[in-house]
């Protein structure tokens, strides 16, 4: 009782600091997989905890364990049991809310798995879920007790027939950000081919600034995890595989969106696997892809287009980016124009001065008329995206997240990225 007392006094002495030692306090060097049930319809929303289970090496930041960079559409934290400090929190997105906004929703209740791994505490913590709608306004929560000496907290083991190795390592998983790309849809005959994928993809994200300037920050990993069967499934063309991650096209209907909804076998196949964020590269030439902040982001590996689409989805999943491209307004609850959007990349106009404000040229209008000149590199406040083509702005006329024409993120967006990996991967 001694010792444990002691070990929650350091813990909150140290929380709010951002060094190794700090973090040694109040974790082991081990990861804690809490698996949890998120369903409801348009209007209501559950949590629910599934299971937790455990594997040796933490790999997530060390640093800035108690601070937010981005709010995103839900949070974990972790505190002491008592509430009075807070230890850990991370921000994500997921498919469950997007679902949310869709018109199956306002008929049918549905159920989403979703995965969120957060370092081992020493002692017994309370870990709190809230989940957060396009206002940025909670509209569930749950908090529960985690005791790290549970017996039923399980162990992880290998994915049977999988197998990793680094495709580039830059130094201790500890003080670098690790990235997975994993292989779906790929026989076991098929492995050097998703090899060579993997280059090919980490290539395309190497070429791109400010990933190519902070590449020393990041290990690649790839792993092999083989499928039952070659593909990937595309509903509207009636093609149904069995593979590792039963991925599909035609999420919400629509042809393009790439995903799966079998997070808890992801994370399974990737057990024992040092890595924080997550490629998934899939065996088919069929355009399309999807990438969800801190969660996953999932690219058609053989189509022509896959570089431009894995950079754009990277955005998404690592760097908690916008869309910038814009429809017809059929989203157009998307981003509700009483509220400042928490993407770094676009804007209502609510709160610019929290956005890009600082990067305005002089004299730049609000909102700024399009230009031929300088499309990818003039910062303004340019009118249209987020799918909304009236009352949502984003910073320049062209950019990695808005066409895959376009050959850079513009200024703004490099300048979130940098953000984030300053922020997960601080150099001393």
């Amino acid at each position: 009782m001694k010792a444990m007392l002691f070990i929650l006094l350091l813990c909150l002495a140290v929380s709010q600091r951002v060094s190794a030692s700090g973090f040694e306090a109040c974790f082991r060097d081990s990861t804690l997989r809490i698996d949890y049930i998120f369903s409801g319809n348009n209007r209501e929303q559950v949590i629910s905890v599934d299971e937790l289970s455990f594997s040796p090496g933490w790999y997530g930041r060390r640093t800035n364990m108690e601070r937010l960079l981005l709010q995103g559409n839900g949070q974990i934290t972790v505190t002491d049991t008592l509430g009075r400090d807070t230890l850990y929190r991370h921000s994500f997105s997921t498919l469950f809310q997007e679902w949310q906004s869709t018109e199956e929703a306002t008929r049918v209740w549905r159920s989403f798995e979703n995965v969120f791994l957060i370092p081992m505490p020493r002692i017994p913590v309370n870990v709190t879920v809230s989940l957060s709608d396009t206002h940025r306004r909670e509209t569930s929560r749950l908090t529960h007790r985690i005791d790290p000496a549970d017996i039923l907290v399980r162990p992880l083991r290998a994915w049977p027939g999988s197998y990793w190795n680094y495709l580039r390592k830059t130094g201790d998983s500890r003080e670098r950000i690790d990235v997975a790309f994993v292989a779906e849809g790929y026989g076991a005959g098929e492995m050097e081919t998703f090899l060579r994928d993997c280059e090919e993809s980490m290539s395309a994200i190497l070429s791109h600034e400010p990933f190519r300037s902070m590449a020393d920050r990041f290990n690649f990993i790839a792993v092999s995890a083989p499928s039952e069967e070659s593909g990937v499934s595309i509903p509207h063309c009636g093609e149904w595989h069995q593979t590792v991650l039963g991925s599909h096209f035609d999420t919400f209907y629509s042809q393009r969106y790439l995903t799966t909804l079998r997070l808890k076998r992801l994370h399974d196949v990737l057990a024992t696997v040092p890595y924080e964020h997550i490629i998934i590269l899939a065996n088919t030439d069929n355009y399309g892809g999807g990438g969800i902040y801190n969660s996953y982001l999932l690219s058609a590996a053989h189509n022509s287009k896959n570089r431009p689409v894995v950079v754009h989805e990277f955005g998404h999943s690592f760097a908690g980016l916008a869309d910038e491209y814009y429809y017809d307004d059929q989203y157009e609850t998307m981003y509700p124009s009483d509220t400042e959007p928490w993407e770094p990349n676009l804007t209502t106009l609510v709160d610019f001065a929290s956005k890009w404000a600082d990067m305005m040229p002089r004299k730049q209008p609000v909102p700024t008329p399009p230009s031929g000149r300088n499309i990818y590199e003039e910062v303004g406040v340019y009118e249209g995206g987020g799918y909304q083509s009236h009352g949502v702005y984003r910073p320049a006329q062209e950019c990695r997240m808005k066409i895959n024409e376009a050959p850079v993120f513009c200024p703004v967006c490099e300048r979130a990225i940098r953000r984030m990996i300053d922020y997960q991967c601080p150099m001393r």
